[in-house]
């Protein structure tokens, strides 16, 4: 069987910008792993291919073996093709049998189990071919099919999934170094350290109400406190950190302040202190030193998220924070708001009370305004730097992934940007 896992252009792929805009959406965190792989252990597949929107599949290509966007991975073998919005643990079709399909109401693809006689026979020039046709000749599969539908329902799952993880991942003790004196509550059956890993002196592992596992080469520094569930990734380091309950820390962080029931995708830095609380923080992100979110309203009524700086979604939640894109930079003392939109490469200079919610992406957040900045180039070559500081390289493929980015998201943020020059006029005037 090839498992396929689907990603393809939808309005309800925007539900997960800002931090789709430049990856797919089963490379996102929830628990200790992306929900990719969560839907490769549980088929047990190792043949696995992909398709994504043809502006990042370059990109995708640099960072896995997997085939992405070829067609010819629809041939050949049984087929299960699986939209990357599926929850994985709740997915309970088998990956061989009968052929069958799967839509939503606005004609998504959620999964297709094709047999290989069927696939032989169904036209496959594209997979928007593929797929049509299935739909007219398969039989539609029964039940309902659970679903991820926006990126806050991966924070608010975050800390039952990293309980799931570890307990799946089946791993426990200590292979790393842990130097004394360290501490440690709960049981030790809770708690994984990782070969590589190291702890300082005067550091605290509270596993009393969930596990904590601490990937390999991580380094965690004097007077950091880890309370599980919680998750660290290979090679972040926690610099004194009250990191809380429910955090997934993806790997290549630095992490220091107070971090709670959060997801950080990777390879960013939060060095100092502030509050991150129920936020999703992309990759190559920078939070200047005491930047904080609020993650709960003062009236305990539920938090509302714009997409687009327009309609507000309610989460049907009391607990959001904020919304953070790649390449994000917030300046010392930055405030963001309840359930805040942060855009990808966007650059915020604080303003001493709390920003607007929705910040887009490319925009440069100046004296209590959006404006332009210096351009997409300056954002580059800050970026190419970035990434340089990891031995990461910025590449030809990833401009082109960015500049199509910019053009993607230029409505939102010309908008915003004519409304703050309206707003510096009247300042003036």
């Amino acid at each position: 069987m090839r498992l396929i896992l689907l990603d393809c252009p939808s309005p309800s792929r925007r539900n997960f910008d800002p931090l789709a805009l430049s990856r797919p959406i089963w490379e996102l965190r929830c628990g200790m792993t992306t929900l990719g792989e969560k839907l490769i252990a549980k088929l047990g597949a190792r043949d696995v291919a992909g398709f994504v929107p043809e502006y990042m599949a370059d990109v995708v290509r640099e960072t896995t073996a997997w085939p992405i966007n070829q067609v010819s991975s629809l041939q050949g073998d049984d087929l299960l093709l699986v939209n990357a919005r599926v929850q994985a643990d709740a997915f309970d079709v088998a990956p061989v049998g009968p052929s069958q399909v799967a839509f939503d109401t606005d004609g998504n693809c959620l999964f297709a189990r094709i047999a290989r006689e069927d696939a032989a026979r169904l036209p496959a020039e594209s997979l928007e071919t593929l797929l049509a046709a299935a739909g007219k000749a398969l039989l539609p599969a029964a039940g309902e099919i659970a679903l991820w539908n926006y990126t806050w329902d991966l924070v608010l799952a975050n800390p039952a999934q990293l309980v799931k993880d570890f307990a799946a991942a089946g791993r426990r003790g200590i292979e790393g170094i842990v130097e004394d004196p360290a501490a440690l509550r709960g049981s030790r059956n809770d708690v994984f350290i990782a070969a590589g890993a190291r702890l300082h002196p005067m550091v605290v592992i509270d596993a009393e109400h969930g596990p904590v596992y601490i990937d390999q080469g991580a380094e965690i520094h004097p007077f950091t406190r880890i309370e599980g569930p919680c998750y660290i990734g290979p090679h972040s380091i926690l610099l004194g950190a009250k990191c809380r309950e429910g955090n997934s820390i993806g790997p290549m962080c630095r992490v220091g302040g107070e971090v709670e029931e959060s997801i950080i995708q990777g390879y960013s830095n939060k060095y100092h202190d502030g509050f991150l609380g129920h936020a999703y923080v992309g990759e190559w992100v920078n939070l200047g030193a005491l930047t904080t979110n609020s993650d709960l309203k003062n009236d305990y009524t539920t938090v509302e998220v714009s997409l687009d700086g327009k309609g507000a979604i309610d989460t049907g939640s009391t607990k959001v924070g904020a919304l953070i894109g790649d390449h994000a930079k917030t300046s010392i003392g930055t405030l963001l708001n309840t359930g805040a939109y942060v855009g990808a490469m966007a650059l915020i200079a604080a303003t001493g009370k709390p920003l607007p919610k929705f910040i887009p992406s490319f925009a440069w957040f100046l004296e209590g305004v959006v404006t332009k900045g210096f351009g997409k180039r300056k954002l580059y070559e800050t970026a190419q730097t970035a990434m340089g500081r990891r031995k990461r390289v910025w590449t030809a493929a990833q401009q082109a992934m960015w500049d199509e980015i910019f053009r993607l998201t230029e409505g939102p943020r010309m908008e915003a940007v004519k409304k703050g020059r309206r707003a510096l006029r009247q300042q003036i005037g």
